[in-house]
């Protein structure tokens, strides 16, 4: 499912304008997205926790020359599905 089907199916389930769920649906992106860029923790109960990783800087290898290089620390969005989500896909 594409973002384009994820907004038609909001808009037949709660019955909307195809333009009022484009904006509810990027509503919901850009409040977890912003949740995310402050460090804090987006919890969905029953679907599942968004959260930000740090990892750690490493040194790693070119594939091409097997030089060393350095790999800069960086942050990562993480998704850990809840049990109602879980119990749902199985």
């Amino acid at each position: 499912m594409n973002k384009n089907e994820l907004v038609d199916a909001v808009a037949t389930a709660a019955d909307l304008k195809k333009s009022e769920a484009t904006l509810a649906v990027d509503a919901v992106f850009d409040a977890i997205t912003g949740a995310l860029k402050k460090g804090d923790e987006v919890r969905l109960v029953g679907f599942g926790t968004f959260a930000v990783s740090q990892r750690a800087a490493s040194e790693g290898r070119n594939p091409r020359t097997g030089d060393k290089i350095q790999i800069a620390a960086s942050k990562q969005p993480k998704f850990k599905a809840g049990k109602g989500l879980k119990d749902a896909v199985n």
